[in-house]
């Protein structure tokens, strides 16, 4: 008896066939295909026909990486700038310290020369804030009563004086500089040796030398230093040039207008002058006769300004 094959398996064979008879065609134009490059040419037309596809497929991709791209680099541009700009400001500000730096240290060092050439007591002060008047000129320094600063003590630096201790703290001390109004300082003409006295006439305005008569020898370029002798101020220390004189010959008397010497207003450093006109006058003036020159000497200038003879 014999038996037929299941229905399943007669459907298969031929599908089977089918299949090797394909694998066997695929095989074969594959070997063809890298044996010889037959199929370039088909492959290079199907490609040019389907390359406006692929690209209009690929468009949205593309939109979107070039658009993730540049928002990406427009923020990292955005944030190098302000890392640049920043490293700007800090460059700008440290050279702007180091500036300052160089000349606090030039001044310091002009102050360390007055210290060892003045034959009395100095103490270096630092000059705080100004006080909020607007009408007097005055400053507050870091020294007081407990660091040896006498009331009255003189200001100075090393291109001459400026200013006088008017009060005193226990750390602290307030000093009336020379433009603040009725302060006085007696002075002697550098030239001849006549002796006056500078008052200061209020912020902003120029000193002046009062009581003197129409006939004094005085001429626009003369320099003022120290008298002495008041017994506060050590003589010799310039204070003022003079730049302007108004003669009036009816009341025979004379108007003149002078400048200060010492940078009021422009360094923080300066020098307390502990002087004692009992032990240190002698010492002050060996070197100090009137008419003697006075270049070279501590806190002195020359006996007429440049640009004024």
């Amino acid at each position: 008896m014999q038996h037929s094959a299941p229905p399943l398996f007669r459907q298969g064979v031929p599908a089977l066939v089918k299949l090797i008879v394909c694998l066997s065609i695929s095989i074969a134009l594959m070997l063809i295909d890298f044996r010889f490059k037959a199929l370039d040419p088909i492959r290079s037309n199907v490609n040019w026909l389907l390359r406006p596809l692929e690209y209009v497929m690929m468009m949205p991709r593309n939109m979107y990486e070039a658009a993730s791209e540049y928002f990406t680099s427009r923020g990292t541009l955005d944030k190098e700038n302000q890392e640049m700009k920043v490293r700007q400001a800090e460059l700008s500000l440290l050279a702007n310290q180091s500036e300052f730096l160089l000349i606090e240290n030039q001044n310091l060092r002009q102050l360390i020369d007055l210290q060892n050439q003045v034959p009395f007591k100095t103490l270096s002060v630092e000059i705080l804030f100004n006080p909020p008047n607007p009408i007097s000129q005055r400053i507050v320094i870091n020294r007081g009563s407990a660091d040896g600063l006498k009331q009255g003590s003189p200001i100075a630096n090393d291109s001459g004086i400026l200013g006088q201790v008017v009060r005193l703290y226990n750390h602290s001390a307030e000093v009336s500089l020379l433009e603040d109004r009725d302060f006085a300082v007696p002075v002697q003409v550098a030239r001849n040796g006549l002796r006056a006295a500078v008052f200061g006439a209020g912020r902003g305005n120029p000193l002046e030398l009062r009581y003197l008569p129409v006939a004094s020898d005085l001429e626009v370029g003369d320099v003022l230093i120290t008298s002495g002798i008041d017994g506060v101020y050590p003589p010799g220390f310039a204070v003022a040039v003079i730049s302007r004189i108004e003669r009036n010959a009816d009341k025979n008397s004379s108007n003149v207008f002078c400048v200060p010497i010492a940078p009021v207003n422009r360094y923080r450093q300066a020098l307390a002058l502990l002087y004692d006109p009992q032990w240190d006058a002698n010492a002050s003036t060996a070197t100090n006769k009137p008419g003697s020159p006075i270049i070279n000497a501590p806190g002195r200038r020359q006996t007429r300004a440049r640009g004024m003879q």
